[in-house]
C-alpha cells in the first residue's frame, strides 16, 4: 500500500443465506459506500455487491453465500486519500481530517503549535497539537487539546495548512 490507508467500517457477523454481512460505520460520510466500490481491506481487495444502510447490512461480490461470507467476519474496510475525496462530498467549512493534520495553529500572529492528530469524543473533533518549542521552553505544556468547535476555530486554511483560533492559548496555558 504506497498511500495511507484510512480505516473507514469493519463488517460484523453473517446475516441470513446468501452472504449479508453485518455493515458498522467507522466514517462521516456513508454515501461513499455504493454497490460496485471496491476497498482495500484484510482479505484483499472488496467489491460491493449489494448495501442497504437501513438494515446495517452489506455483501461483497465473490461471498454470496453464509459459508464464504463467514470469512468476512471482523475484517476491516480501507478507503486512500484519493478515493476519499472522489467519494464523499464536503459541505462548505467542511475539511478531511488528513487535510487538517499538519497544519500549524496560529492565535493572532503566535504560532501555538502543529495539529498531530484529531480525536472525537462524543460528538465532537478535538485537534491535538504538539504545542511550539518556544512556548514549551516558556513553561508551557509539550501538547495540548483544542475542540474543534467555532468558539475556538476562527478559521482553516488547508492551503496554507493554517488553523486560525482564538483563546486557544488559554487553553494551552491552562493544561
Amino acid at each position: 500500500m504506497s498511500q495511507e490507508q484510512f480505516f473507514i467500517a469493519q463488517i460484523g457477523r453473517t446475516i441470513g443465506l446468501w452472504g449479508d454481512l453485518k455493515f458498522h460505520l467507522h466514517t462521516d460520510f456513508p454515501e461513499q459506500f455504493k454497490v460496485g466500490h471496491t476497498y482495500k481491506s484484510n482479505h484483499g481487495d472488496l467489491t460491493i455487491a449489494d448495501i442497504n444502510f437501513k438494515r446495517g447490512i452489506i455483501r461483497f461480490t465473490g461471498y454470496e453465500s453464509i459459508d464464504s461470507a463467514k470469512k468476512l467476519t471482523n475484517t476491516k474496510l480501507y478507503a486512500n486519500e484519493e478515493q476519499t475525496k472522489k467519494y464523499c462530498d464536503l459541505d462548505e467549512g467542511q475539511h478531511f481530517w488528513f487535510d487538517v493534520i499538519g497544519c500549524v495553529v496560529k492565535q493572532d500572529d503566535e504560532v501555538l503549535g502543529v495539529i498531530e492528530d484529531i480525536q472525537r469524543m462524543a460528538d465532537t473533533d478535538y485537534l491535538s497539537i504538539k504545542t511550539d518549542d518556544t512556548l514549551v521552553e516558556a513553561g508551557l505544556s509539550k501538547n495540548f487539546l483544542l475542540p474543534y468547535i467555532e468558539r475556538y476555530v476562527i478559521k482553516t486554511d488547508t492551503e496554507e495548512k493554517i488553523v486560525y483560533t482564538q483563546d486557544a492559548k488559554d487553553i494551552l496555558e491552562a493544561s
